[in-house]
């Protein structure tokens, strides 16, 4: 079947891109365009479009034709760039959909069939969908490295690194009476440690990948009144928070999300930290604190001209991952506040009102950001799926390196197990039951 849909996006648009692909995308061309032949591959034609079935003219524009498998479905391909119109746009859709052997395209499907006809593997599919939903430099960097291939480099040398593995255990139990060394079983278990310390290494990067992703999330906490609302205003440079005197302005959560350095951050603020009555208030509290327990990154605003700065309901929240501040300086005699770091990353004092102090934080935590999702020499895993495999494969290895017996057809068995879940990751085993789940993740048109 011979499938298209509107690539570009909708509405009204100076050029729309509408893209065919599959083995009736000549017919389709010459019946829209009443020409004899197919235009050359690759080279741009300006011709004039009509409708099939009446030869009404539909628009004048640009038709690419992509030969198979030189295309990105590995089929032929059709684009047509035509003005971007409504009217135009589906009065050209509503032609094709006369045409015999055609129908709209699901959504992901021409992606589908790129991985189908082997023009590139699941995480380059995968790598390309985030390259769509890119919102931050940082997010487009990432999605080009896996749309590229890094991702599937590495995990296919692995894979292959196993099957290797695995076939010199098999010739040693196929072949028992061959001249096969004695000691197989002892030369493969060195390569499989190093394997497993190379993909233990690779899960522990501090869910890096998804963060970038997703976005790292950023929480601020702190008691009522002590200057949340007003740092939350200042990174999002509008005014988002009610900032007032009275004490439990916020009862809910407030979240925004910021390109920080070119990286996606989620800022939440939440309801100031005590002790209530109030059912309201408590709730929202409770909604605190439990969204801090997930945070990556969290700011904790304290209330410098108060005789004490924090209480157990606060301290429980910093660790290695909490900067402090010591807001309304302008307030105070003594500047600085240093003593009071209490463990975690550092503390600044600053006036959310005079914006005193504030460059400094906003450069450390542009620091801190950074550091939490910035690119490495080694690609990311990106997607859960990716560690759940590498985590069930570890645990075929580690099998493999605790055997305490020497049954050769079991050791085969965990390095074979082991081979197949990273091949699940790129897709060079059946993994029929998740291509549905990622496909439909696409737009339609792509």
């Amino acid at each position: 079947m011979t499938i298209f849909a509107l690539s570009s996006g909708k509405g009204r648009a100076g050029v729309s891109v509408i893209r065919l692909s599959g083995p009736l995308t000549e017919k389709a061309i010459l019946l829209l365009t009443k020409k004899q032949k197919c235009p050359e591959a690759r080279k741009a034609m300006l011709t004039w479009f009509y409708d099939p079935s009446t030869g009404e003219r539909l628009d004048q524009g640009i038709l690419i034709f992509f030969q198979g498998p030189n295309s990105f479905t590995g089929e032929d391909v059709a684009e047509f760039h035509i003005h971007g119109g409504y009217a135009v746009t589906a009065g050209f859709l509503e032609a094709l959909s006369k045409i015999n052997g055609l129908r709209s395209a699901e959504a992901g499907e021409f992606t589908r069939r790129a991985f189908d006809n082997g023009k590139m593997d699941l995480t380059s599919a995968e790598g390309l969908a985030d390259l769509i939903n890119a919102e931050t430099s940082g997010q487009r960097k990432q999605a080009l490295r896996q749309m590229e291939g890094e991702l599937a480099n590495l995990y296919e040398g692995w894979r292959k690194e196993l099957i290797t593995a695995m076939a010199y255990l098999e010739a040693d139990i196929d072949f028992s009476d061959e001249e096969i060394p004695d000691d197989v079983g002892e030369r493969v278990r060195p390569v499989i440690e190093k394997l497993y310390a190379e993909i233990e290494k690779h899960l522990a990067d501090g869910h890096r990948g998804e963060r970038l992703r997703h976005g790292l999330q950023v929480i601020i906490l702190g008691a009522p009144n002590a200057g949340k609302s007003s740092l939350m205003n200042y990174l999002s440079k509008r005014d988002v928070a009610i900032v007032s005197d009275i004490a439990g302005t916020t009862r809910d959560l407030l979240e925004v999300h910021l390109d920080i350095s070119g990286f996606p951050v989620s800022v939440i603020d939440t309801a100031g930290i005590r002790y209530s009555d109030n059912e309201i208030e408590s709730e929202g509290i409770r909604r605190a604190e439990v969204k801090a327990a997930d945070a990556d990154l969290k700011i904790v605003v304290i209330d410098g001209t108060q005789d004490h700065y924090l209480g157990d309901q606060m301290l429980k929240h910093i660790d290695e991952n909490t900067m402090i501040l010591i807001n309304k300086v302008d307030l105070l005699d003594v500047k600085t506040h240093s003593e009071y770091a209490f463990g975690g990353i550092g503390v600044w004092s600053v006036s959310a009102k005079t914006r005193q102090g504030l460059d400094d934080f906003m450069t450390a935590f542009e620091r801190e950001v950074s550091k939490r999702m910035e690119l490495t020499d080694t690609p990311s895993l990106t997607r859960t799926r990716h560690r759940a495999n590498l985590q069930s494969a570890l645990k075929h290895m580690k099998r493999y390196v605790d055997a305490d017996h020497f049954a050769l057809e079991l050791q085969s068995e965990d390095l074979r197990m082991a081979a197949r879940d990273i091949g699940k990751i790129t897709g060079y085993v059946d993994v029929e039951d998740i291509l549905e789940k990622i496909f439909k993740e696409f737009c339609i048109g792509k």
